[in-house]
């Protein structure tokens, strides 16, 4: 599984129709509004980097409402859960 962070522009008047089709297309998981330099930022995953090409390039960027985005792949996934199973593990606490 690839994941990545992409930060899109969107036409200003169209951000919330923009942010409801991107969440609408497979392999989306999560879209926010956010402040600053990016209108939208979108969670997705794919089976592979071939599938996440064809899921950045091929559909969420052909959409007519965005005007740029810059795409982050992530290397490694760290969550909350990941933690807490390492302590549940007996693992000691970070800084000990």
């Amino acid at each position: 599984m690839v994941s990545a962070v992409v930060l899109i522009n969107v036409e200003h008047d169209r951000i919330n129709e923009a942010a409801q089709a991107l969440a609408d297309i497979d392999g989306v998981a999560e879209v926010y509004s956010v402040a600053g330099r990016y209108d939208l930022v979108a969670v997705v995953r794919a089976a592979d980097n071939d599938g996440l090409a064809e899921l950045v390039t091929g559909r969420m960027l052909k959409l007519a409402d965005i005007r740029g985005a810059e795409t982050l792949i992530a290397f490694r996934i760290y969550s909350r859960r990941d933690v807490d199973a390492a302590f549940s593990l007996g693992a000691p606490p970070a800084g000990s």
